[in-house]
């Protein structure tokens, strides 16, 4: 009977969380707001150099599929001790032209966070109209959709804050119990993109939005910042709460906070790498 009541309250405790779901503000959240990472904030980018060409396999949209070329290849250096591989595609014909892509995008790549950057090993550069990806220990870029769409549009920093949230949150917290205790807590999600893909997408919707309010409050407006703390604010407390998970040191270094020295509760387990997964999402 004790056990039967213990059952019934919280079963009670937890419809009382979540009486009423309403509508998510918002179609996708890297349009929110494109000057929360902008191209006069400072990157950890330092340098990069062509180290020849060789054999990799890539995943291209415009096939849908994996490839095995021969990519220009440029290590890239980050102040915060991160090195990541930019593989540019062949089809960019010159060291020259590819060695630009791989500046180009390895300096906005510098302006996240480190903790977005920590899993990064490898970055695809393509050509093509088709939607950037994360996931996989790497971002996936074609430069003819960045041009059109993103870099238009004034979101090519916040794009590639979702897709670093794929690679470098999803497979520690996506199925974590205290991050689906924050979901249902909230009953609502960000966005209509979360909202249908809940399990995929929703930390990499919620991420940017989380930034934008803790760390970029003053480059947006007062009626968004309301919007969002009063839509997840389980979800901002669990991320503000991600610091203590991780072991880099240099977690926000540049949105304004110092260095901190955390131990890490998940590092690249085993647990944390079976949660992996290949995750080229749309954007």
């Amino acid at each position: 009977m004790l056990i039967y009541a213990i059952i019934i309250c919280i079963t009670i405790s937890l419809a009382s969380e979540c009486s009423e779901k309403g509508e998510a503000p918002f179609e996708g959240t890297i349009f929110i707001d494109s000057n929360i990472i902008t191209s006069e904030d400072s990157s950890a980018f330092i340098e990069l150099y062509y180290s020849g060409i060789d054999s990799r396999i890539m995943y291209d949209r415009r096939v849908e599929d994996w490839i095995n070329i021969k990519p220009f290849l440029f290590p890239a250096k980050y102040n915060d001790g991160l090195e990541i591989e930019i593989q540019v595609n062949p089809e960019f014909k010159s060291i020259e032209d590819a060695k630009a892509q791989a500046e180009k995008y390895g300096t906005v790549i510098g302006r996240l966070t480190t903790e977005l950057r920590k899993d990064i090993e490898t970055v695809w550069i393509h050509k093509g109209l088709k939607p950037f990806g994360g996931g996989n220990n790497n971002l996936l870029i074609h430069t003819d959709w960045s041009i059109k769409h993103y870099e238009k549009q004034g979101i090519l920093e916040e794009t590639l804050v979702h897709e670093a949230s794929h690679t470098s949150l999803d497979s520690y917290y996506s199925t974590s119990p205290d991050w689906i205790d924050a979901q249902n807590k909230d009953c609502i999600f960000i966005s209509t993109y979360a909202e249908e893909n809940p399990k995929r997408e929703d930390i990499a919707e919620s991420y940017l939005p989380y930034l934008a309010i803790r760390y970029r409050p003053e480059r947006i407006s007062k009626s968004l910042k309301k919007k969002i703390e009063q839509t997840i604010p389980n979800r901002i407390q669990f991320s503000k709460n991600i610091r203590k998970y991780s072991k880099i040191s240099s977690f926000f270094q540049h949105f304004g906070e110092e260095a901190h020295e955390l131990l890490t509760k998940v590092s690249s387990s085993s647990e944390a790498d079976t949660h992996r997964k290949f995750n080229f999402n749309m954007i």
